[in-house]
């Protein structure tokens, strides 16, 4: 006879577990986070997933020397989507689990859609799971994004153990589950999407994916905060963790990758929301500059790379004094503390004065930017909206700026100044560091980040680095010059010297 399931209290926000109700997790310390739910009897396993729930799909067998396992080269599939496939490093992996998180209607299952229904022309038979909408609502969206007679099987059910059998029953090249906060197992009480739920559901798709070598991809919700829902642990069990982001009254879309085990992390994606579905933007530097103000003060262009693509986007600010006690300071597409910290700088190493002055500071287009290589785009663009002084329209800019004014060298600058070159800018204010290798502290940065002044120049003008300019002894110009379309650059030390380069 089996015994009587026993109750267990589950913290949501890190999934320990309590004989009894806590007013505050032991473990975490997040206050009213236990939930009750009650653990399955000893005997209640069985079903799809065999006599313990946990138990692989697939075979297994002792320890095997290092040396004596064969990698198995497995191709990767296309998704059809070359700023999908990007992300995800060329590809799906076969047997890898990849979870999807955004905001509510940002767009996920609008991608994966158009991605299964692509891959079921070139890869075989998909299966999509929907816990949120019946298989007429999928196939009338699938109708617009022009899904056609793909071989893509539609399900529209919630109980995992009926998912799992329809995994072995059609034996899919790709399973997606839309979304896993809505997949519950009958060997648990509690309602789906708690704790318990999540890492069981997560667990046994996790088994199933690496035991019959299907690629699977989780939908997952988000709080309020912007985290994904569900215990910390469904982060670390997935292969890929990718982040749909967006402003509702932006047509963009950006797919970020914060965790690949099959490629670079950080890689960015960008897409364009239309009737008949996600877009790639194959240049998204020229999307984000497109409706750039000409003349305008307060507008500098910022080189940022995100993964291994370097992006051209344009910072804002607007200075103006305050009519409240309090100044304000405000960051859209930055970081508020980053900006506070900068602000300090420009007062202290900069002499500018901005204590009565409300400040706001915002990447146009609605993309984020969280690099270091960031805050010399911030301090010029506030500091050309203080001064009223429009920096040139042909000059780009990147550096980290420390609290001692200094402006430090940063990785990947080959790629911002070519990028830079090729959207058709003639300077680049860059820091010394990147450019003269006598000028970089020893250790400070890899000798990847030092970049040959003649890589951004025409052939005609190859080998003809430029001396300082006369009578600037900060700033060193090298390879200076615009004709051919080569790019100036400009090495700075200081703050000072920046703003003296951009605003002269």
């Amino acid at each position: 006879m089996a015994k009587r399931p026993s109750t267990v209290f589950v913290c949501q926000e890190c999934g320990s577990q309590s004989p009894k109700w806590l007013g505050r997790c032991a473990d975490c310390g997040a206050w009213n986070s236990l939930v009750e739910e009650r653990a399955p009897s000893e005997d209640a396993g069985g079903g799809a997933a065999g006599a313990h729930r946990y138990a692989p799909a697939g075979a297994s067998g002792g320890a095997r020397l290092y040396s004596d396992i064969e990698i198995e080269q497995h191709a990767r599939i296309s998704t059809g989507i070359d700023e999908f496939d990007r992300v995800l490093g060329g590809g799906v992996v076969p047997g890898s689990l990849v979870l999807l998180g955004g905001e509510p209607g940002i767009g996920k299952s609008t991608l994966l859609l158009q991605a299964a229904a692509n891959m079921a022309r070139t890869a075989g038979a998909v299966l999509y799971s929907s816990g949120e909408e019946s298989e007429h609502q999928i196939k009338s969206r699938g109708e617009r994004l022009a899904v056609g007679r793909a071989p893509l099987y539609l399900l529209a059910e919630t109980c995992l153990e009926r998912i799992l059998e329809e995994i072995a029953r059609i034996r899919p090249a790709l399973v997606i589950i839309d979304s896993v906060q809505t997949v519950f197992s009958l060997k648990f009480q509690s309602a789906p999407g708690s704790i318990g739920q999540v890492r069981e559901a997560a667990t046994q798709l996790l088994f199933t994916a690496k035991g019959q070598n299907i690629p699977t991809f989780l939908v997952g919700h988000i709080t309020k905060d912007g985290s994904l829902a569900g215990p910390k642990a469904l982060e670390h069990v997935v292969d890929t963790v990718l982040y749909f982001e967006g402003e509702r009254h932006h047509s963009h879309r950006v797919v970020r990758a914060v965790k690949n085990r099959f490629g670079a992390s950080s890689e960015l994606g960008v897409f364009e929301m239309t009737s008949t579905g996600l877009r790639p933007v194959p240049n998204p530097s020229q999307m984000f500059l497109a409706e750039r103000p000409v003349n305008a003060p307060g507008s500098a262009v910022l080189c940022s790379v995100e993964g291994s693509r370097p992006i051209l986007v344009e910072v804002q600010a607007l200075v103006s004094s305050s009519t409240y006690g309090n100044a304000r300071r405000m960051a859209s597409g930055i970081d508020q503390q980053r900006l506070t910290l900068l602000l300090a700088v420009l007062e202290k190493r900069a002499g500018l004065n901005l204590i009565g002055d409300d400040v706001f500071v915002n990447i146009a287009g609605g993309v984020t930017v969280d690099e270091p290589a960031s805050d010399l785009g911030v301090v010029a663009a506030i500091a050309s909206s203080v001064r009223n002084r429009v920096i040139p329209a042909t000059t780009a800019m990147f550096g980290e700026v420390g609290l001692a004014g200094e402006v430090r060298g940063i990785t990947q600058a080959t790629l911002r100044v070519r990028e830079a070159a090729q959207m058709g800018f003639r300077r680049c204010i860059m820091p010394a560091a990147n450019i003269d290798p006598d000028a970089r502290l020893k250790g400070s940065r890899s000798e990847e980040a030092n970049i040959d002044p003649d890589a951004c120049l025409p052939p005609s003008r190859q080998g003809r680095s430029g001396e300082p300019r006369p009578g600037s002894p900060g700033p060193q110009a090298v390879g200076g010059g615009s004709e051919g379309g080569g790019c100036e650059l400009i090495g700075v030390r200081t703050v000072g010297e920046a703003l003296d380069a951009l605003l002269e």
